[in-house]
């Protein structure tokens, strides 16, 4: 007699991210909704708006709950939920990032979930590359790629992210002449790049400073209201990688400003995709 198959958990910010999808789209849902969007219980549903009400992304209703819009200024994903968040998206944005490396060149790379995207997608082309990073999942990452020379700057991890900022770090980037550099973006507004921290926004005005050419990497959800500092104008990038799901208006002062833009078409899953066009 064949035995029932187990059922998978699925990992808790994958979860919180299924929520937070599906509220971004529906705006409010209930409970029993949300359970039956991540195929769960109510009682687990439960608990994931707990964690996710007290670390600011929701706000509980009766029975429910609803994204916080907008966002605090200094509002910080955290780094399991964001990579989970418009992952079709990612993937799709760092394939095409992917694509503008070259054989031997010296890449700069942010620790932005998306850029991490573009490094899983470099790995399938097996090119020698020098990567400077302030990311400790990227580094980890590239240690075992063996046709790559990886450089950590240094500096203070930030508590409860795996990342580097600071000195030695900052100075040390400054120093370099990277061929590239890839960085994401907390929030694009008008032709401003912001970020929610001082540290954070100071290690990528390094990283940008320090390369030849400056791809910027950033889903449609990234269009909003600017975050607490400026990381640089539009104008310091060369080329913006984003997803289809944009409004065009909003990359209207990108083009203006002489940037080279380019979309992606996101390979989603069925119900993904049906989801999104509810």
């Amino acid at each position: 007699m064949e035995m029932p198959a187990k059922r998978v958990e699925m990992v808790p910010a994958k979860r919180r991210a299924l929520i937070l999808e599906h509220l971004r789209i529906n705006g409010a849902a209930s409970i029993q909704e949300l359970a039956d969007t991540i195929g769960g219980s109510q009682s687990t549903v439960r608990r994931d708006l707990e964690h996710l009400v007290e670390r600011g992304y929701l706000e509980r209703t009766h029975g429910g709950a609803h994204l916080l819009q907008p966002m605090r200024a200094t509002f910080e994903r955290e780094n399991s939920v964001n990579a989970q968040l418009q992952r079709a998206e990612k993937v799709a944005i760092g394939r095409e990032a992917a694509r503008r490396l070259s054989a031997r060149d010296s890449v700069m790379m942010d620790a932005s979930s998306t850029v991490m995207e573009a490094v899983r997608a470099a790995a399938d082309r097996d090119l020698p590359l020098t990567i400077v990073t302030n990311s400790l999942e990227i580094a980890d990452f590239a240690a075992d790629v063996k046709s790559w020379r990886v450089i950590l700057p240094g500096g203070t991890i930030r508590p409860g992210y795996r990342h580097f900022a600071g000195e030695p770090g900052e100075s040390f980037i400054r120093s370099l002449h990277a061929d590239l550099c890839l960085a994401g973006a907390s929030a694009i507004t008008g032709t401003l790049i912001t970020d929610v921290s001082l540290e954070i926004a100071a290690i990528k005005r390094a990283m940008i400073a320090s390369a030849r050419r400056t791809i910027l990497l950033a889903d449609s959800s990234k269009f909003a209201a600017p975050n607490f500092c400026t990381t640089c104008e539009v104008a310091e990038v060369d080329e913006l990688i984003t997803d289809d799901g944009v409004a065009e208006e909003l990359l209207t002062p990108i083009r203006l400003a002489e940037r080279k833009v380019t979309l992606v078409a996101p390979q989603r899953s069925r119900a993904a995709a049906q989801d999104a066009r509810a």
